[in-house]
């Protein structure tokens, strides 16, 4: 059954839509981070798909928000900032309400995070729409979030 799994690897990334669904979900206090080793242990996925000449979405949750209530505190913004600098070159933070992604994705070679998965409205819940909606995003979808993976929610099952 394993051998049957597709791998990014298998694939041909140049020019295509990646939505790499990661787990990003890292301790922050005050804005910083205190234990990146998530962080650490996504570079290589994230590091092979800008190789490959991918435009690279990536995706993640962080904290416990209210759905529809972006909370600052639980911005991926110290996440965005930290793998700019791990990376050597910009990662925006893409809020929800821009239209990134299935119109006007990064270039090939370059990546963008999306703002916390859990702030939107029907993701905690596995909603359908929303499911649909992220895969909209994307020509491959990269399930690399594996502590995550058990979790019935529309990034990590739905789409």
């Amino acid at each position: 059954m394993a051998e049957d799994m597709l791998k990014m690897t298998d694939c041909p990334l140049e020019n295509q839509r990646v939505l790499l669904r990661e787990d990003l979900n890292v301790p922050v206090e005050q804005g910083r981070i205190t234990n990146a080793e998530r962080l650490k242990a996504a570079l290589p996925t994230i590091r092979a798909a800008l190789a490959g000449q991918a435009r690279l979405m990536l995706l993640s949750h962080l904290g416990r928000p209210q759905p529809g209530h972006p909370d600052p505190a639980l911005s991926l913004a110290p996440v965005a900032a930290w793998l700019a600098q791990e990376l050597g070159r910009p990662v925006p933070l893409g809020p929800w309400t821009d239209p990134v992604g299935r119109e006007s994705p990064p270039p090939p070679g370059a990546i963008v995070l999306f703002e916390n998965v859990r702030f939107l409205r029907g993701e905690r819940e596995d909603d359908p729409v929303l499911a649909e909606r992220l895969a909209s995003l994307c020509d491959l979808f990269v399930m690399d979030a594996f502590a995550t993976a058990h979790r019935a929610e529309a990034s990590t099952h739905g789409v």
